[in-house]
């Protein structure tokens, strides 16, 4: 199974079998979870959700200034 991470800066897909959450990954793809928001159809998923299937989810970064 895969995931495929795509968004503004990115376009990475990781491959795992059995099951993996959102944040393992993230850090698979080599993407820092801490910088980007992960949504599929416009709902934005927990870092600790759960990935069972082959999934296409969609990274927007999120930025922050002082």
């Amino acid at each position: 199974m895969h995931i495929r991470f795509f968004g503004r800066d990115h376009d990475e897909t990781v491959k795992f079998e059995g099951e993996i959450s959102v944040r393992e990954a993230l850090v698979k793809a080599s993407i820092l979870p801490s910088t980007v928001i992960v949504s599929m159809d416009q709902n934005i998923l927990p870092h600790s959700a759960i990935i069972k299937s082959t999934l296409e989810l969609e990274v927007t970064i999120v930025s922050s200034g002082g």
